[in-house]
C-alpha cells in the first residue's frame, strides 16, 4: 500500500526580525559565563553565575513565547515565520543563508527547549550550589541550549547540521564534566563516539537525498549507471484558488524552484506540490535495486538512532548517568535525544513515500522499546532506571513517527519532555538529599521526609505508565493504536500488513513493563524505612542523620513540571471523546502535510483498545505495588536466586557493552595495529626505499655536477684566463712595438695575397 502526500499549495513566508534573538540569548550567557565566569564567580559569588545564564534562558523562552502568540494569530496555512540574517553560501544551484524559521512543528520544540530548559538551570542553582566549577556548568547548559536551538530553529540542513553536532559536543562536555574522574570522563567520550556512527549515516542519507533531487540515475546500455543532472534554474508555476473578494484576485501564481536545495521550505514545497513531479519522481528512482528514498529514509535514521539512543547505538545514553543529574533531565528532556525524533518528523512528507523506510523506524523503535524496559527491571541505580526508561519512550515516539502518526509522536515527545525531566529532577531531588547515593536499596521510606518532591515523583510515574488522569496515556495510547490501524507498512520493499499490529503487540507489553519498573523505583524509594546509613539535613531519626526536603529552587520546578505531566492531557484528549481533533494535532497539521492511511474501526473498537492501554499500565503497578511495597515482600529476592542466570543477563544490559568490546572496540584496536604495521613496515619501508634511491640519484647527480658540468665551466674560464695572460703580454703600451707588429701584418697578407693568385 503507497502512502501519499496531499497536493498543497506552497508555504506561506511571514517575515520577522527577532528570531535570530531566541537561540542569541543562551549563545551569550554561554560566553560570559565561559570567558569572565571564573572571575566573576570569585568576585562577585555564584548568584552573578546563575544570574547571567538562567537571566538567558528567560529572555529566550520570552521571545519564544512572542514568536508564539505571533504564530497564532496567523492562518493555519500561513504559520511559517522567517528570519534571514545573510547568506553563508551560494554556488550554483545552492543557496544557503544563515536563516531560522518556525513553523508549528518547530515552535513546540522551542518552547520545550526554552521552557523546560528554565527549569532545569533553575533546579540546578540547588544542586551545583557546592561544585567549584559553578561558571563552567552554567556556561555548558547555556551552550547545550544554543546548540538545540540551532537545529531545531535551522531553516536549512547545514544550520541544523551545526545545531546537531553541537548537541553532541556539549553532550560530552556535560557527561564529562568531573572529567578528574576516569570513568566520567570514559563516558563522554563513548557519548561522542558513538554519536559519530550515526552522524555518517546522516551525511550519506543527505548527500543521497541532494543527489536525487538534482538528476536520476539511468541504467546505460552497457548496464552501467548514469547520473542525469535536472537543469538547473528549473522552476514551476502554479496557480492557487482563493476564495474571490472585492479587489483580490481569485487566482495567485507561485514559484516553486525544482531540483537540489538544503532548505526545508524549499524542499517541502517541491514534494507535496503534485505539479512539480519530485515526489513521483523520487518514489520511483532506484540505486544498485534499492529504491532510492527507502535508502535515503534508512540512513537518516541511521543519524537519529545515533542522537536518540535506539538500537544497536543505544549504549552511550545509559553511561550518560555520569554527568551531574541536571544534564541528565536537559538531556533526556529537552534537548539532544529528542532530536532524532525531531527530525524524522521535520521530514515527514519524505518518509512517507517509503514504507520501507517507515516500517523501519517503526519496528527498531518497537524492538528498542522493549530491549530497554526488560533492562529497567532489575537496575538499582534510579538514575540508570531512568535512563533506560527514556531509551524505551524513545522507542515509542519512532513508533509513531514510524508508523505516520506524526502528531501522536510529537506530542509523546512533549508529555515525555515534562514527566521525565519532573522523573529526573525528581532523582536528583533524593540523591542531594541522600549525600549523593544512587542505589534504591540504600534509599526507602523518602515519602515522609521529602514529601513535596515524592508526590511529583509520583505523579511523573503515573504520567509515564499511562494513566488517563495524566498526559502520558494520551500521547501513548494514540501510537498504539495507529500502529495497530497502520497496514501499509513495508520490509526490504515487500508490504508486511503485519507488523503495524505486531509492534502495537510489542507496545502494550512494553507498556506494562514501564508501569512495572517505574513504580519499583517509586515504592523502592519512597516507601518503607530508610535504609541509608546517612543524609544530607540535619534531622535524626533513631541516632541516624535523616533527609530532608530539598530547597525552594528544586522542589518548585518538580511541582511545575509535574504540574505540566498532567495538564498536557487537555492537549491530546481524542477524538473518540470530544467529536474533535485533539488541539495539538490541528495545531501541528501545517508542519505534517503527509497523509498516511490508516485502517478504519468502528469507535468501540477504539474506546476497547484504551481499556487496554490503561489496565496495561494497572498491571504493572498492581505488581510493582506487590513485590516492592514498603520493602517486606520476599519474594524479589527468592525470585533472583531462582533465575539467577537470566537476572544476571538482565542486569548485564545483555552484555551489548561487552559484545561492543570484544567485537568493535577490539576489532578497531587489532586493525589500528594492523594499520600501524603497515605503516612503519609497508608504508615507512617504500617511502625510505624511495628516499634511498632518491638519495643515491642525488649523489651520482652531485658527482655529475661537480665533475662534469663544474669542470668544464672550471675549463672555460681557465682557458680564458690564460688566454687573457697571453694577450696582456702583447699590450705593451709602447707605439714602437704597435707599429713594428702593424707592419709585419702587413706584409703577411701582401704576402698571402701573392702565394694566393
Amino acid at each position: 500500500m503507497e502512502h501519499a502526500l496531499e497536493n498543497l499549495a506552497p508555504l506561506s513566508v511571514t517575515p520577522v526580525g527577532y528570531l535570530w534573538l531566541i537561540p542569541f540569548f543562551p549563545l551569550l550567557g554561554a560566553f560570559v559565563n565561559a570567558t569572565t565566569g571564573w572571575w566573576l564567580q570569585r568576585k562577585a559569588g555564584k548568584s552573578a553565575i546563575h544570574a547571567i545564564a538562567i537571566g538567558a534562558m528567560v529572555l529566550s523562552f520570552a521571545t519564544a513565547c512572542v514568536a508564539f502568540v505571533k504564530l497564532l494569530g496567523l492562518p493555519g496555512e500561513e504559520r511559517f515565520l522567517q528570519d534571514t540574517l545573510w547568506t553563508l553560501l551560494s554556488a550554483g544551484p545552492v543557496h544557503v543563508d544563515l536563516a531560522f524559521a518556525l513553523d508549528p512543528l518547530g515552535m513546540m520544540m522551542v518552547l520545550v527547549v526554552t521552557g523546560i530548559g528554565t527549569l532545569i538551570h533553575i533546579f540546578s542553582v540547588g544542586y551545583m550550589a557546592d561544585d567549584p566549577a559553578y561558571w563552567r556548568f552554567f556556561s555548558y547548559l547555556n551552550l547545550f541550549a544554543f546548540s538545540m536551538l540551532l537545529l531545531v530553529m535551522g531553516d536549512n540542513f547545514v544550520i541544523m547540521f551545526f545545531g546537531w553536532e553541537g548537541v553532541g559536543l556539549c553532550s560530552y562536555l556535560l557527561i564529562a564534566f568531573w572529567y578528574t574522574d576516569p570513568a566520567k570522563a570514559a563516558a563522554g567520550m563513548k557519548a561522542f563516539v558513538v554519536n559519530r556512527f550515526g552522524d555518517f549515516g546522516f551525511i550519506l542519507g543527505l548527500f543521497l537525498l541532494f543527489w536525487g533531487l538534482g538528476g536520476v540515475w539511468q541504467q546505460m546500455p552497457n548496464g552501467h549507471l548514469a547520473y542525469r543532472p535536472i537543469p538547473v534554474g528549473q522552476q514551476v508555476r502554479i496557480l492557487e484558488d482563493h476564495a474571490a473578494s472585492e479587489g483580490a484576485p481569485a487566482h495567485e501564481e507561485s514559484v516553486i524552484k525544482v531540483g537540489p536545495t538544503l532548505n526545508f521550505r524549499q524542499l517541502r514545497d517541491q514534494v507535496v506540490v503534485k505539479a512539480t513531479g519530485v515526489a513521483e519522481r523520487l518514489t520511483h528512482q532506484k540505486l544498485f535495486g534499492f529504491g532510492l528514498l527507502a535508502l535515503v529514509g534508512v540512513l537518516l535514521f541511521v543519524g537519529a538512532m545515533g542522537k536518540s539512543a535506539q538500537l544497536p547505538l543505544h549504549v552511550w545514553l545509559p553511561d550518560a548517568m555520569a554527568g551531574p543529574t541536571p544534564v541528565s533531565a536537559l538531556i533526556h528532556a529537552a534537548t539532544m535525544v529528542t532530536a532524532g525524533v525531531y527530525m524524522v518528523a521535520r521530514l515527514n512528507f519524505i518518509f512517507a513515500l517509503s514504507p520501507t523506510a517507515m516500517g523501519w523506524v517503526a519496528l527498531i523503535g518497537a524492538l528498542t522499546a522493549l530491549f530497554a524496559a526488560t533492562i529497567g527491571f532489575f537496575q538499582y541505580d534510579i538514575k540508570k532506571v531512568l535512563a533506560y526508561s527514556t531509551v524505551s519512550q524513545l522507542g515509542f515516539m519512532f513508533i509513531g513517527v514510524g508508523v505516520g502518526a506524526y502528531w501522536a509522536g510529537a506530542y509523546h515527545l512533549l508529555t515525555h519532555a515534562f514527566f521525565k525531566a519532573a522523573l529526573f529532577l525528581g532523582s536528583g531531588s533524593v540523591i542531594l538529599a541522600c549525600h549523593h547515593e544512587q542505589d534504591m536499596r540504600k534509599m526507602g521510606g523518602l515519602g515522609k521526609y521529602m514529601p513535596i518532591t515524592q508526590k511529583t515523583y509520583l505523579w511523573a510515574c503515573i504520567a509515564i505508565a499511562g494513566f488517563p488522569v495524566a498526559s502520558g496515556f494520551y500521547s501513548k495510547d494514540e501510537i498504539l493504536w495507529k500502529a495497530f490501524s497502520q497496514p501499509g507498512l513495508a520490509i526490504l520493499g515487500m508490504p508486511a500488513q503485519w507488523l503495524g499490529p505486531l509492534i502495537y503487540l510489542i507496545g502494550i507489553v512494553t507498556a506494562t513493563g514501564t508501569a512495572f519498573y517505574m513504580f519499583r523505583s517509586y515504592y523502592m524509594t519512597f516507601t518503607g524505612e530508610y535504609r541509608g546509613g546517612h543524609g544530607h539535613g540535619h534531622d535524626h531519626d533513631n541516632g541516624h542523620v535523616v533527609p530532608k526536603e530539598s530547597p525552594g529552587s528544586i522542589t518548585g520546578v518538580l511541582v511545575v513540571l509535574a504540574s505540566g505531566a498532567v495538564l498536557a492531557s487537555v492537549l491530546g484528549l481524542p477524538a473518540s471523546w470530544t467529536n474533535h481533533p485533539p488541539i495539538l494535532e490541528s495545531f501541528l497539521e501545517p508542519s505534517l502535510p503527509a497523509t498516511v492511511h490508516f485502517t478504519e474501526h468502528p469507535r468501540w473498537v477504539e474506546w476497547a483498545f484504551q481499556l487496554i492501554g490503561v489496565s496495561a499500565g494497572a498491571i504493572g503497578w498492581f505488581f510493582a505495588r506487590l513485590l516492592y511495597r514498603n520493602g517486606t515482600s520476599p519474594v524479589p529476592a527468592q525470585l533472583l536466586q531462582r533465575w539467577k542466570r537470566l537476572w544476571t543477563v538482565v542486569y548485564n544490559k545483555y552484555y551489548v557493552d561487552e559484545i561492543y568490546q570484544a567485537t568493535v572496540v577490539r576489532g578497531s584496536v587489532v586493525f589500528a595495529k594492523i594499520l600501524s604495521w603497515i605503516d612503519s613496515r609497508l608504508v615507512d619501508g617504500v617511502v625510505n626505499l624511495a628516499g634511498a634511491v632518491a638519495r643515491l640519484f642525488a649523489n651520482l647527480d652531485g658527482a655529475i655536477d661537480k665533475y662534469l658540468v663544474d669542470g668544464a665551466v672550471n675549463l672555460v674560464a681557465q682557458s680564458t684566463i690564460a688566454a687573457g695572460r697571453g694577450l696582456r703580454r702583447v699590450q705593451t703600451g709602447r707605439i714602437q712595438t704597435y707599429l713594428y707588429g702593424a707592419l709585419a701584418g702587413a706584409l703577411v697578407v701582401v704576402l698571402l695575397n701573392f702565394l694566393i693568385k
